[in-house]
């Protein structure tokens, strides 16, 4: 009986300390969490439009070499064919074969030129990224965020209001940006990222 009686004021005593803590009264403190659409920061990150124009003056380059090379494979495709009955036959062959030639030149340096590109284009964007994870980092260690979601592709179709905290500002504020200033091109960089053929 007298443990019965022991066991009965252990559990009114439990029960009654718990009736005190926040937890019984409602009083829950939420771990809350952070979110952003990480590709619009991104894209208005000053550093993202001068990337993208460096990749533009990059691509153009690329893009002239190869119209250079397909006008010269015109060029001697026109001459081939203006030529073609004057030619005896061992001339006419070494043509065809000069313009097999150059018709596998051009198509591998369009594979080769897209290649270094996607290259070029990331290692460009590599350091934006890295500092916009840096800003994320600190927005979210700063307002005691246990983590950040990426919005993008509707990957979070909904967030509640009371646990959800959209970071967006606080992160662009970081970052340098002002609230809707759009990135802008500086003027193109001096040294241009090689990625030579």
């Amino acid at each position: 009986m007298k443990k019965l009686i022991a066991i009965l004021c252990i559990a009114v005593v439990s029960t009654a300390s718990w009736a005190q803590t926040p937890v019984a009264q409602g009083a829950v403190q939420v771990p809350k969490f952070g979110y952003l659409s990480y590709d619009a920061v991104f894209k208005r990150m000053p550093e993202y439009a001068q990337a993208q124009a460096d990749f533009a003056a990059l691509k153009a380059k690329y893009d002239a070499e190869a119209e250079r090379s397909e006008e010269e494979f015109q060029r001697k495709f026109t001459e081939f064919i203006n030529g073609q009955k004057d030619f005896p036959q061992s001339i006419m062959l070494k043509r065809q074969a000069e313009l097999q030639d150059l018709m596998d030149r051009s198509v591998a340096f369009r594979k080769e030129s897209a290649r270094l590109l996607a290259e070029a284009e990331k290692r460009m964007q590599e350091p934006i990224a890295a500092q916009l994870n840096q800003a994320i980092y600190d927005v979210a260690a700063t307002q005691g965020l246990i983590y950040v979601l990426n919005t993008d592709g509707n990957a979070v179709p909904f967030i509640h209001p009371q646990v959800g905290v959209d970071i967006t500002e606080a992160v662009l504020t970081k970052l340098g940006v002002k609230q809707g200033e759009a990135a802008e091109p500086q003027q193109p960089s001096p040294e241009e990222p090689t990625a030579e053929p």
